[in-house]
């Protein structure tokens, strides 16, 4: 009966929450508005969610927001850096094909609006076949260095909470 009232749990919850950020006040009509977003929307959706994502290990997820919070930060201090203090010409940008081992379409859509999301970087393009992310970096003198880096940060991770 709940799966059925409540056919993506995590969606509602973020649904409710993400109300309550747009509207910037807490009332119990807030809540309560947010909270009947957060049930209707998904059961609308539903029929177009036939298999909802997997989360191995939702305690990650919380590791994540945090290291990509603080990645979010980190960048911005060094794009602020390269773009106030160094000379047009020295800056190296790059494009950098990351491969993907993940396989879960939802996981690879995090982690392109991560890649996106972290200043200095944007995601351009994924593959027609799904297997790889082509990402523009502001600057880099290691192009293998920051697929690695992206590899290990974040994809890893993801694999860990959806897979």
């Amino acid at each position: 009966m709940l799966s059925r009232l409540f056919p993506h749990p995590y969606l509602t919850v973020i649904l409710a929450v993400v109300w309550l950020l747009l509207v910037n006040k807490v009332t119990p009509g807030n809540v309560l508005l947010g909270t009947v977003f957060g049930i209707i929307i998904p059961l609308i959706t539903s029929p177009y969610w036939p298999d909802r994502p997997k989360i191995g290990r939702p305690f990650r997820i919380a590791e994540y927001v945090l290291i990509v919070l603080w990645d979010i930060i980190v960048a911005n201090v060094v794009v602020a850096w390269i773009i106030l203090f160094r000379p047009q010409d020295k800056i190296r940008t790059a494009w950098v094909t990351v491969p993907l081992d993940l396989t879960s379409p939802e996981a690879i859509t995090v982690m392109a609006g991560t890649i996106t999301m972290t200043p200095g970087t944007v995601s351009a393009m994924l593959s027609a076949d799904g297997r790889s992310v082509l990402v523009h970096c502001l600057d880099t003198d290691d192009p293998q260095a920051t697929r690695d880096q992206i590899k290990s940060r974040y994809e890893r991770r993801l694999k860990e909470i959806f897979e």
